[in-house]
C-alpha cells in the first residue's frame, strides 16, 4: 500500500466514506505477503516514500511476475525491475499480460516498468552526464530510476573527458541542476571535472567499461573515491539505480522541509 493510498483511505475513515472495517481489512494485508520465495514489503512506501523495487538478476521469470503481481495488488501504482535481460523480461510481460498488468522493457537500461512516470514533483531537475556512447545502460539505468521517482531529468550523454568541449558545451545545464549524476568507466575522470564546476552534489557512477587495466570498473571507482573534487559521493559500479535512487532524494530534500 503506498503512502497516498493509506492517506486517502484513513481521509475516508474521517469523512465516513470508508468504513472502519474495510479500513481493518485493507490494514490486515499488510505489511508484506509471504509468497514462499519472496515476502514483497507492501509498507515500504510509507517508510521510505518509494514501494519495493525488484531485482531481477538471479530471479526466475515466474518469480518476478508473483512479486510485481503482489506489489501491485497491494497497492503500488508504478513498479520498477531491475538487471533484467530481455528474453527474460519478454517472459514476464505475458505472464504479467495474463493477468491484467502491463510490463515495459527498456532495453538499453535491463531495466522494466510498470505504469507510468508520476509528475515531476522535486526542487529543480537532475543532470545525468555519460562519458560515453558505452555507459549508455547505467546512465539509462539512472535516468529512468529518477523519472520513476517524480524527476525531471536532463540527459547530457558522450560529454566524457576526451573531448572537454562537448562538456563545456552544456555548462548551464549542468550548473542549472539541483543534483548531478556523472557516468563514466576507462578512468572516472569525468566525476572530477563535473565536481570542480557545480555548486550541486555530484553523484559518481563508476561502469565497468575500459580495458584491461580498468579492472572492469574497478580503476574508475578508485578515481571516483579518492577525487579532489568536493562534494562528490560514489555509488558502486554499474550502480545506476542507485545513483538515480540518491539523486531522487537529493532533489525532493526541499519539498520535504
Amino acid at each position: 500500500m503506498e503512502l497516498n493510498a493509506l492517506e486517502q483511505m484513513l481521509r475516508g475513515v474521517e469523512q465516513g466514506t470508508v468504513s472502519v472495517e474495510e479500513a481493518t481489512k485493507a490494514l490486515a494485508a499488510a505489511p508484506f505477503d509471504d509468497l514462499g520465495y519472496a515476502k514483497p514489503d507492501h509498507h515500504r512506501a510509507i517508510r521510505q516514500g518509494v514501494s519495493e523495487v525488484i531485482y531481477g538478476a538471479g530471479k526466475t521469470a515466474e518469480q518476478i511476475v508473483g512479486i510485481a503481481e503482489a506489489l501491485v495488488r497491494g497497492g503500488s501504482s508504478r513498479v520498477l525491475v531491475t538487471r533484467l535481460e530481455a528474453e527474460k523480461a519478454h517472459e514476464a510481460q505475458d505472464g504479467l499480460a495474463k493477468r491484467g498488468i502491463a510490463l515495459t522493457y527498456h532495453e538499453i537500461a535491463n531495466l522494466a516498468t510498470i505504469g507510468d512516470a508520476p509528475e515531476p514533483d522535486g526542487l529543480g531537475y537532475i543532470a545525468i552526464c555519460a562519458a560515453g556512447t558505452s555507459d549508455l545502460y547505467c546512465a539509462e539505468e539512472a535516468a529512468i530510476t529518477a523519472e520513476m521517482l517524480g524527476n525531471r531529468v536532463m540527459r547530457l550523454y558522450d560529454v566524457g573527458v576526451a573531448g572537454l568541449h562537448r562538456l563545456l558545451a552544456h555548462l548551464e545545464d549542468i550548473q542549472g541542476a539541483s543534483v548531478v549524476v556523472a557516468v563514466a568507466g576507462m578512468e572516472g575522470a569525468l566525476a572530477s571535472v563535473v565536481g570542480g564546476l557545480v555548486a550541486a552534489p555530484v553523484i559518481a557512477c563508476p561502469t565497468s567499461v575500459g580495458y584491461g587495466a580498468s579492472f572492469n570498473g574497478m580503476s574508475a571507482l578508485l578515481s571516483m573515491l579518492n577525487s579532489c573534487a568536493s562534494g562528490v559521493s560514489v555509488v558502486n559500479i554499474d550502480n545506476g539505480f542507485g545513483a538515480g535512487y540518491q539523486a531522487s532524494l537529493i532533489n525532493h530534500m526541499a519539498t520535504k522541509c
